[in-house]
């Protein structure tokens, strides 16, 4: 079994959704103990579907390893033990609605004051400045907000990524910021606040778009499952139906692609071709000629071709593809309705892959925190 580094620290949150819970979900992976606090209703993600035998997919995702203490943080009683509870954290979160946390007593400038060593980390949707820091946000409106949709989809229009990319991308940074403020607190003896967002999150993996755009006053196009700037890089039919991703990366990968997939070597040295740049231009000649190769072969026999020519592809699955890929790898999670399965964390270290904890019921852990943190 993986070490778990983080197993003394307290991690205290009070979080909703999905970016926070993505980032206290992987610091309860790597072994911290996490008290996420929730209303007697609980989470609200908590409601969002009843898929996983009638949990929600999102809330056994993120909150798996995690202790459940329901708390009215307005009721002095209850604020007084979450301020006990602090008192002894090590990393504070919270998501709440701008301004929220401030009028509950838990400004994370107070709180650093009160208690030195304290990390917080406050995420919110645009950042706590400027003219977009009381909007709320959530993950499509922050794509929409940060171009991210309008690079996304076909020509004809702009698509949503089909995932909560604005949140994972924010739990993430969130997740590596504490790790820092960790290491750096082991030197210092201090604490630090963390501020992320969603908008910033996702206007980092913008980056490229974004140069694009200021240095040359182009905008990408939307090219479905087309690369924007390297050809051939997308995906063609196969002549039963299936679809097949190839890429190419340089010219030696083209000279090969030419001369043992399409047997047309010439094309290779071809002026219209002998370039990623003379590719680009002539994207829809390129396209028609691959085209009209790719859909006179079953996906097997094509797979084979690019396999043996050391050509990138893949195949276009869908989510049972997925299920069923040979790559995948699962791991079993404990939940309040039976034991379920879900992908095991990316990183394995020194060959081993981290036993998760159990997803917890609502306010499973409340007497028992009472009890342990009583005055």
């Amino acid at each position: 079994m993986a070490l778990k580094p983080l197993k003394d620290k307290l991690v205290v949150t009070l979080e909703q959704a999905v970016a926070a819970p993505f980032c206290s979900s992987r610091l309860a992976d790597a072994g911290a103990r996490v008290i996420k606090i929730e209303r007697p209703e609980g989470d609200f993600a908590r409601g969002y579907d009843s898929v996983v035998h009638g949990e929600s997919a999102y809330f056994v995702w993120l909150n798996r390893g995690k202790e459940s203490l329901v708390l009215d943080i307005k009721a002095s009683e209850d604020a007084a033990l979450l301020q006990r509870i602090l008192s002894k954290a090590d990393v504070f979160i919270q998501n709440l609605a701008p301004g929220a946390a401030g009028r509950s007593g838990l400004d994370s400038k107070q709180l650093r004051i009160k208690y030195p060593k304290l990390i917080t980390v406050d995420i919110s949707g645009y950042g706590e400045e400027g003219s977009f820091a009381d909007m709320k946000a959530y993950d499509l409106l922050v794509q929409a907000e940060s171009g991210l949709c309008s690079v996304t989809g076909r020509a004809e229009g702009p698509g949503r990524v089909g995932v909560s990319a604005c949140d994972i991308s924010c739990g993430m940074y969130s997740y590596m910021a504490v790790l820092e403020a960790l290491i750096a607190r082991e030197i210092t003896g201090v604490g630090a606040s963390i501020k992320t967002s969603l908008f910033a999150g996702m206007a980092d993996w913008m980056n490229v778009p974004l140069l694009t755009y200021d240095y040359s006053g182009k905008v990408p196009e939307r090219v479905g499952l087309n690369h924007p700037s390297i050809a051939p890089y997308g995906a063609y039919s196969t002549s039963d139906g299936g679809e097949v991703l190839i890429s190419i990366q340089n010219e030696r990968e083209w000279g090969r692609l030419c001369s043992e997939v399409l047997d047309r070597p010439e094309m290779s040295t071809d002026p219209q071709f002998a370039d990623n740049q003379a590719r680009c231009k002539n994207r829809v000649r390129l396209d028609h000629i691959l085209h009209e190769f790719f859909t006179a072969l079953p996906r097997k026999e094509l797979l084979e071709k690019l396999r043996e020519a050391a050509i990138a592809y893949g195949e276009v699955n869908g989510v049972e593809g997925l299920s069923n890929h040979p790559a995948l790898k699962r791991v079993k999670v404990d939940s309040p309705t039976g034991p379920l399965e879900m992908v095991a964390p990316p990183a394995s270290i020194d060959g081993l892959q981290r036993e998760l904890g159990p997803v917890p019921d609502i306010g499973q852990h409340s007497e028992k925190i009472w009890k342990e943190f009583s005055e």
